[in-house]
Order: C-alpha cells, then sequence, then structure tokens
C-alpha cells in the first residue's frame, strides 16, 4: 500500500514538474528594430539626385576598354555626370569648355545633364586624341620612360589630363618636360596609373564631331 501511494506521488510531482516548463512565449523586442501589428512599413530609396553623389564601389572590369572608362571616371569626378570642378572642368570625365567646342558641343548646362552624350564625348575625344599621337604610340610604346612602361592607353590617359602636345613633348624630352595640373596631377603619374588598357577599340580621327540627339 505504501508503494503503491508513493508511486502516485512521483507520478503526480514529475506530471507537475513538466506542466511547469511550459510557458506562454511571449516575443522579444529588439531595440531599434520591432514592427508592432498595426505598424506600416514605409521604404524609401535615394533620389536620383542623391545617388549622383554618392561614391559607388564599381566592380572590377579588369583591362578592358570599358574597365578603361571606369577608372578614368573615377579618378576625374568619383563617376559624377553633374561634378563642376574648381576650375570649370565639367561632367563624369571633366571636360574644358574649349574641348567641348571643338568636338561640337557648345550647349554645356545641356551636356552636364546628359550622361549619353558625355559617354560619346570622351570616345571622340579618345580619337582625336589617338590621332593626334598616333605617330607617338608606334615610336614609345613598350619603352620606360622614368621608370614607367609606355602603353597606349596610358597616353591616351595623359592627353585627357594635358593634352597630346603635352604628351608628345613629354615623351620627346625623355620625360624631363613633364606637364601638371591644378591639382598636382603629373603625366607620369596618369601613363602608369591607365597603361595596359584594351583602346585597340577607338579609331583615330582628326576631327571628331559628336551628334547631339
Amino acid at each position: 500500500m505504501v508503494k503503491k501511494w508513493m508511486y502516485f506521488s512521483g507520478l503526480v510531482l514529475m506530471i507537475t514538474l513538466i506542466s511547469s516548463g511550459f510557458k506562454a512565449f511571449e516575443p522579444e523586442k529588439l531595440e531599434g528594430f520591432h514592427v508592432e501589428n498595426d505598424e506600416v512599413i514605409d521604404y524609401q530609396v535615394p533620389t536620383k539626385e542623391e545617388t549622383e553623389k554618392v561614391y559607388f564601389n564599381f566592380p572590377y572590369t579588369g583591362k578592358s576598354f570599358v574597365g578603361f572608362k571606369q577608372a578614368i571616371a573615377i579618378k576625374e569626378s568619383l563617376g559624377l555626370y553633374r561634378l563642376v570642378n574648381s576650375y570649370g572642368y565639367m561632367g563624369k570625365y571633366q571636360f574644358g569648355k574649349s574641348t567641348l567646342r571643338t568636338l561640337g558641343i557648345h550647349n554645356t548646362a545641356n551636356f552636364l545633364k546628359n550622361p549619353p552624350l558625355q559617354e560619346k564625348a570622351f570616345k571622340a575625344l579618345l580619337s582625336k586624341n589617338k590621332w593626334e599621337l598616333r605617330d607617338e604610340i608606334r615610336r614609345y610604346e613598350g619603352k620606360i620612360i622614368n621608370g614607367v612602361k609606355i602603353t597606349e592607353s596610358g597616353l591616351l590617359a595623359a592627353a585627357h589630363l594635358g593634352g597630346a602636345g603635352s604628351v608628345r613633348s613629354y615623351l620627346r624630352t625623355n620625360g624631363q618636360n613633364g606637364f601638371t595640373d591644378g591639382f598636382g596631377t603629373s603625366l607620369k603619374s596618369y601613363i602608369k596609373k591607365f597603361g595596359g588598357y584594351d583602346t585597340t577599340n577607338i579609331v583615330a580621327n582628326a576631327n571628331p564631331k559628336v551628334k547631339i540627339e
């Protein structure tokens, strides 16, 4: 009889202990990140103007022509189409007004808000500089000047910085006559930084004009 009483007492105690382990679940609210049942979530994305002010981490595109354009744009303006610097150079690739006029572009306000036009202008200027430097590219490509290997893309980038005439003078004096812009950027640094890209798709043109649509 005693054994039977102890058995039932133990059974009741075990059931009580097990039952006490199950409690109503109360959701934990993380500080700064929770949503009430009746709360409306309002997602917002940056405007076009806001995104133009952001430094984007562009994907790596290697030594292709797209990579060349990307690298130049990041160096010149962080890739911002509407940027105008303290010297008046404008756009993603930082064009001066006189250079734009040689390409047939006279409306700078339209130029700044027209990304496709800026891309066409950049390619047209490369064509012009490739024509201007055609002899130098053939003569100096592969040589070492001031410790830097000369490549077509490096020379085209340097011409974008200081003009074809400055690049020609730099090469013909074996690097003694070196152009430096208002921010202290040298031809040598551009020849080195942008060397080895594929710019073979650029066709040399003595007088390219950009078609404005």
